[in-house]
């Protein structure tokens, strides 16, 4: 019964105004009628019928109460007006009302019509329209102030009307900061209908009901969807400037249930994304399932997601190596807290088997993984040296570098230091120690590169290379390396969305803030990969080595980064304010390229890609120096580090790096410092 006065109330709520005033008038009409009607039986003590003397006063009453109501107001604003402020309009249009009635029918008088008519009805009217306006407060009043707070709330879609998106509906029925319209479904079957008192409607109406049910917000609730059918969802989506939320993917969501805790903001990796490729779990699992794994950089973007992978497979043992004491608590506090649901939650996880113990801690188990994080810098001979010699890792992942462009060209001799002596360092520990496998996470920057990182980064590959190609037989017990077991490979790709120096955290903090986005040139294009598809790709590509090994992967096709930026505003409900469109939201300006930085990037330096067994992992096929050759200009650049000198890194980096042309001047900042102040003295 209460679902049915509600409904009422909603149907009377959502009439037009003038529809409502109508309502109103004919009622206040009923009320003249029926007091005229009760008055008589009042006065006789019996009912009779109006007509002739008795229907004249009823229609005296309402040629005087109707004409009065208007110009009292009663009819403007019914539900504004049913306090205090309508009590007394009310009371005074009746007031007026019963003076000009009783001196009609009470002090001139008709034949036929009581003399107390005249004091009777107009006090049966008050009573009558007075109740009338409280009960309509009573039992619409809530309910319009309801409705009036709904419109002012963001109106949502719900894209997907399967079992997802009944869920999210539940949940959202309590929610006070958004109002939810109805839904959007491509099954045509469904069109029309009512879902838990929804309608559900044809997304081909969108645009229909971004005008006229002011809709502003659409939530992706379709996590088994393909990549390719979301991708062109959004796509129809980003010209009607509406803020797109989505679930996470149907692998993400491990309790079977949807909650409103589960929405997530629109990430850039939604629209850029591919149709990930499974992955091939002997690949996976050849080198890290019940062996002991060491990865450096394990607090990075890559670093961190490479753990989490290689804890998927269940290895005996993962060292977790940072220089970052912050990072390295993070990722290890993570970690733990995975092995630990795992173990209580088994049908929740990917995996009941693993488990977290301290340190030193047997368990009679048939997988344990021992999780070890251990502070250190690559580039400590004597630090890598004992972490090696103390757990003989099988398997090493080198994520540990320093990738932000400008940054290390401003600081270019402790770029160098970290990316190719940190590399160096734990190259040759881990063939002192007898690691099976070293896999280097290079770069795109590192082909052709204009800057020292990238440069940094291909000589980091040339080292790996001209080791791999050492015959163990001519290496000194005291040297380098006694006994090279170890097959050294590379897997180079392109920015991973979502990582510390991706654009994409720094647009969507640039859009939050109201713009505008800076952009370093209109043209520029960068290759996107998303960092759980790069980490996968990594540890399958490792495991395909067989010695020095330069692994591309394939990046899909380049992204314009103004594109980027436009689209991570269009998603956020926003427009670009432009020539075009001078009253958009946020403006994209163009800051000029920094040093070093390239307007495109590439993959290979030679041609003719080699392909492999898996779809999107290719074998470069890359000239290097010889390792004889390489040791002696390693340790002049190793001295020239040391002193920060500047232009003799450039110079030892251009012969070695084929291909590397610096763009510009030195802007080391400790150089432009020391240069700076040197003209200061000499021009004194």
């Amino acid at each position: 019964m209460n679902n049915f006065f509600n409904e009422i109330s909603q149907s009377v709520v959502a009439l037009p105004r003038e529809a409502k005033r109508i309502i109103v008038l004919v009622v206040d009409i009923s009320f003249c009628v029926l007091s005229v009607w009760l008055a008589y039986y009042l006065r006789l003590g019996e009912f009779i019928p109006l007509a002739g003397r008795s229907m004249l006063a009823a229609a005296v009453s309402i040629s005087l109460a109707i004409p009065l109501f208007i110009i009292s107001g009663l009819y403007r604003a019914i539900f504004r007006y049913s306090g205090l402020p309508a009590i007394v309009s009310l009371v005074r249009a009746i007031g007026v009302y019963g003076l000009i009635y009783a001196a009609i029918f009470t002090a001139i008088g008709f034949d036929g019509i009581p003399r107390t008519v005249g004091l009777i009805q107009p006090m049966l009217l008050l009573l009558f329209v007075g109740t009338s306006r409280a009960f309509a407060k009573l039992w619409l009043g809530g309910e319009y102030q309801s409705r009036w707070k709904r419109a002012a709330l963001p109106q949502l879609l719900i894209y997907g009307a399967g079992s997802a998106g009944r869920q999210l509906a539940n949940a959202m029925a309590v929610s006070t900061d958004i109002s939810l319209v109805g839904y959007l479904d491509d099954d045509d079957r469904l069109h029309g209908h009512v879902l838990n008192g929804l309608p559900i409607f044809d997304p081909r109406d969108l645009p229909m009901l971004v005008t006229q049910s002011k809709v502003t917000n659409i939530l992706m609730a379709m996590p088994t969807i393909s990549r390719q059918r979301r991708n062109a969802i959004l796509e129809a989506l980003a010209p009607l400037h509406l803020s797109v939320r989505t679930l996470p993917e149907i692998n993400d969501l491990a309790t079977g249930k949807v909650s409103l805790s589960d929405i997530r903001e629109l990430d850039i990796d939604d629209l850029l994304g591919r149709e990930p490729v499974k992955p091939n779990a002997l690949l996976i699992n050849r080198n890290t399932q019940n062996k002991t794994v060491l990865v450096t950089g394990a607090g990075g973007s890559i670093g961190s997601e490479l753990c989490r992978q290689i804890l998927q497979a269940k290895p005996k043992r993962l060292l977790l190596v940072d220089m970052s004491e912050f990072a390295l608590y993070q990722i290890h506090l993570e970690l733990l807290a995975f092995v630990n649901q795992s173990q209580n939650s088994p049908s929740d996880s990917l995996d009941g088997e693993l488990v977290a113990q301290p340190i030193g801690v047997s368990e009679d188990l048939t997988i344990a993984s021992e999780i070890v994080p251990l502070l250190a810098s690559v580039c400590d001979e004597v630090r890598m040296q004992e972490i090696m010699d103390t757990w003989r890792p099988h398997t090493v992942y080198h994520a540990a570098a320093y990738k932000h462009v400008p940054l290390v060209e401003h600081n270019p001799a402790e770029g160098v230091h970290n990316n190719v002596w940190g590399t160096r360092v734990c190259a040759e520990a881990a063939v002192r120690n007898g690691v099976r496998n070293f896999v280097l996470i290079s770069t795109d920057k590192a082909v052709r590169p204009t800057n020292i990182m990238g440069a940094s980064k291909r000589l980091a590959e040339m080292v790996l290379q001209a080791l791999a190609e050492l015959n163990p037989a001519v290496m000194a017990q005291g040297g380098s390396a006694p006994t090279s077991r170890t097959c050294f490979s590379m897997v180079r790709f392109g920015n991973v969305l979502g990582s510390s120096g991706s654009v994409v955290p720094l647009f969507r903090e640039q859009i939050r803030n109201g713009g505008p986005i800076t952009l370093t040139h209109a043209d520029i294009t960068r290759f996107f990969m998303t960092i759980p598809e790069a980490a996968q790709l990594v540890i399958q590509a490792g495991a395909m080595a067989t010695g020095g090994d330069v692994f591309v992967l394939d990046m899909g096709q380049p992204v314009r980064i103004v594109d980027l930026a436009r689209r991570m505003v269009e998603l956020s409900g926003l427009s670009v304010r432009d020539e075009n469109n001078p009253e958009g939201d946020i403006e994209i300006t163009v800051t000029g390229l920094r040093p070093g930085e390239k307007l495109y990037e590439e993959l290979l330096i030679g041609e003719n890609p080699v392909p492999t067994q898996h779809p999107r992992i290719m074998k470069a096929q890359e000239p290097f120096l010889p390792w004889s050759q390489l040791q002696q200009s390693l340790g002049a650049l190793h001295i020239a580090k040391g002193v920060n000198d500047v232009a003799l890194i450039r110079g030892l980096l251009q012969q070695l790096v084929s291909g590397y042309h610096p763009t510009g001047e030195v802007v080391d900042w400790v150089y432009l410092a020391q240069d700076r102040e040197a003209v200061a003295v000499g021009g004194e």
